[in-house]
């Protein structure tokens, strides 16, 4: 949860260039959490069914989808501070909190330091986590993450961007991106608001979704219209995208991800409380406490304190030795495919994999078809199949769906 990462919105005919350019000015947040992996796979594209907004509380004034998604485009607010309030419910087994340290370990970061963001935001994969916002303009964010009597905070101010663990009392440093046409980059290690859930969901527009504004509401004592994102393909796990967006700036409020199956949201991402004006300037100023580990980034500055971390591999050496990663199909039940080479599920008969083989088939299902055999894992939302022989079928899709891909391919 890797991240589709794409900064360029497709535009559609009869939309406004803004939205063709709705990525051009923003600032992005990184996507190293599941749940934007998730809709960046999901939602790859959407399309426009006309509808009005003339129904709920408060009454607002009359909007069509194409007119509120122009304004979303449009919105262009560079101060806010509030706080967000994130639920991830993937459907995960309980594995005693196994789940968390081995998707945190996965994504290990320089030195292993714990204050990586790379690894710790990881933790917003599964579960309720409060999150402090504040920015000013595109050099001046920051990101709490609250929990119990810990904080774990990314400052960026200027060309430093700081992530601070108060439980470990480790500092992770590295410097902003260099800027790029006139637009810096925002460090790619931010947690997600509703506004980046939102232009993900945004990306792309065709006939594959319907998109209708769905009433009103009030989010963090602000009026919002409600936009609402469905697929019209088969076969998909998302049931329902639905998004908030402030009446008066344009800015999502609320990011709530419903699964086909019913239940509670997937992802549930919005303000409690939410202010555009200037926070103080106070809030983006860190100095490392005294006494804490300060782990340098690749592209950090060297410090008195700092220790040189080991090299870690690349994100793109995590796909190395996969044989040709394509997709499948498009939009809603989009599939991606790759070859592990041979690698598929561990043996049961072997005495040093059938422990491993027993508690791995025990999370999945057995299914076979033309492509042989193998094992489809799921969530609430993102099914993989991995078959015997080591080819691995993956996306927001039904097992139905994968295997009928599986046994396309063979």
């Amino acid at each position: 949860m890797a991240p589709y990462e794409s900064d360029r919105t497709a535009g559609a005919e009869g939309l406004p260039d803004e939205v063709d350019d709705v990525r051009a000015g923003r600032r992005k947040a990184a996507r190293y959490v599941v749940p934007v992996a998730v809709v960046g796979v999901a939602a790859a594209t959407i399309g426009l069914v006309p509808a009005l907004a003339d129904s709920g509380d408060p009454s607002l004034p009359k909007i069509t989808a194409e007119q509120l998604i122009e304004k979303i485009a449009k919105s262009d607010v560079q101060q806010l501070s509030g706080t967000v309030k994130v639920s991830t419910d993937l459907g995960l087994p309980s594995l005693g909190g196994l789940e968390s340290g081995m998707l945190s370990g996965a994504t290990k970061g320089s030195g292993d330091s714990s204050a990586d963001p790379q690894s710790k935001l990881m933790e917003l994969a599964s579960g309720t986590h409060t999150v402090r916002v504040a920015a000013d303009g595109p050099d001046k964010a920051k990101v709490s993450v609250l929990e119990n009597a810990a904080e774990y905070s990314i400052i960026h101010n200027g060309n430093d961007v700081w992530a601070y663990d108060s439980k470990s009392n480790e500092v992770y440093h590295s410097t902003a991106p260099a800027a790029e046409k006139g637009h810096e980059k925002a460090p790619k290690d931010v947690p997600t608001t509703p506004k980046e859930l939102a232009d993900e969901a945004l990306k792309s527009v065709d006939d594959t979704t319907s998109v209708t504004v769905d009433g009103t509401a009030q989010v963090a004592g602000r009026d919002a219209y409600k936009l609402l994102i469905k697929p019209k393909q088969s076969g998909s796990t998302v049931g329902a995208i639905t998004v908030a967006v402030d009446a008066k700036t344009g800015v999502p409020l609320k990011f709530t991800l419903v699964p086909t199956s019913g239940g509670a949201a997937v992802v549930d991402a919005g303000f409690t409380q939410v202010a555009f004006a200037k926070p103080a300037a106070a809030t983006f100023d860190f100095t490392p406490p005294k006494g804490a580990k300060v782990t340098e980034g690749k592209d950090g500055k060297d410090t008195k304190d700092s220790k040189a971390p080991e090299s870690a591999p690349s994100r793109g050496d995590l796909g190395k030795g996969l044989d040709g990663l394509k997709t499948i199909g498009k939009g809603w039940s989009t599939i991606a495919e790759f070859d592990t080479g041979g690698q598929g599920m561990p043996s049961g008969s072997s005495s040093e994999g059938g422990d491993v083989s027993g508690f791995l088939n025990s999370l999945g299902d057995h299914v076979k078809g033309k492509f042989g055999s193998g094992t489809v894992f799921s969530t609430r939302l993102v099914n993989a199949l991995i078959t015997d022989d080591g080819k691995v079928y993956a996306g927001a899709v039904t097992k139905d769906a994968l295997v009928k891909a599986a046994n396309a391919a063979h």
